[in-house]
């Protein structure tokens, strides 16, 4: 169970080491969240300052090998931005609370646009490998709540109405970067599942039944307490492989790896013409 007091001394020792190495310029206030095999952006930012995970006091480090595990602050497409690369998850034994440690950070240290990537089988039978989707929606199968416990007053309501958890606005530059790219940009809705094993034949037909396009074992827990903290959201997923229950195959780590970079790569050009579209702060 959260403890508000503890919590919000560890966020404050997390900012005030970041602060240290940031110095006195004003924070970005964009910040990125990249998944597996969703490196590309961090080569395309100037000015980089990297900071370890395990240099930042309470962080959440991840025992995933395809999760880099540094925030990168720097410039991309002109707009000053801070990129986690890597994130965890609940999978890894981790609580909700831990797995949104670093979103509520970066809402304590002056975030307002969060835009979360991640790496997803397909539902949509429409879908193919290598394709991207924006999240229009998401179900959260997970049965867990990053908001369980006491509330965090200084985030957020007990209540957050999730009617419009995905904004709109983004939403439309993101449609409108993809079509000035000529890149196919889906939407559909994702659903997050616990994991880490994969789903079976009979769970993908009951996900496709409920309205899932595309399944993750991320993204959720963090648009909730980006919600409760009153971030416009964004999240763009890289179809990885297309899940056919009735001809169900093997989507080994190597294969979404590889098809998640593909995807990347487009990912990275849209959330640039994000970038460029969006007023000056």
């Amino acid at each position: 169970m959260i403890n508000p007091t503890e919590f919000m001394q560890q966020i404050e020792e997390a900012a005030g080491f970041i602060q240290t190495k940031f110095g006195d310029n004003p924070f970005p206030n964009v910040g990125l969240v990249l998944g597996t095999g969703l490196g590309d952006l961090i080569a395309r930012m100037e000015n980089q300052l990297t900071i370890s995970y395990s240099d930042i006091p309470h962080f959440p480090r991840s025992s995933v090998e395809s999760h880099a595990g540094h925030m990168v602050i720097g410039t991309l497409a002109g707009k000053s931005v801070v990129a986690l690369q890597g994130r965890v998850h609940a999978y890894e034994g981790l609580s909700t609370v831990e797995v949104t440690f670093p979103i509520r950070l970066l809402r304590f240290l002056g975030v307002k646009i969060l835009i979360l990537t991640n790496a997803a089988g397909g539902l949509n039978t429409q879908f193919a490998p290598g394709n991207i989707m924006a999240v229009t929606d998401h179900i959260n199968m997970t049965g867990m709540n990053p908001l369980v416990g006491p509330n965090l007053d200084e985030f957020g309501e007990r209540f957050p109405d999730m009617t419009h958890a995905y904004d709109e606005d983004l939403l439309e530059l993101a449609r409108s970067a993809a079509l000035e790219e000529k890149i196919h940009l889906q939407s559909g809705v994702y659903v997050s599942v616990l994991g880490p094993s994969m789903e079976t034949p009979a769970e993908t037909r009951m996900l496709r039944m409920i309205g899932a396009d595309a399944v993750g074992m991320s993204t959720v827990s963090e648009v909730i307490v980006g919600v409760h903290a009153g971030l416009r959201i964004l999240v763009i997923s890289a179809i990885t492989n297309v899940n056919r229950p009735d001809c169900m195959e093997p989507a080994p780590l190597e294969t979404i790896i590889a098809n998640a970079g593909a995807a990347g790569t487009k990912i990275a050009r849209v959330i640039e013409g994000v970038l460029s579209l969006l007023p000056s702060a």
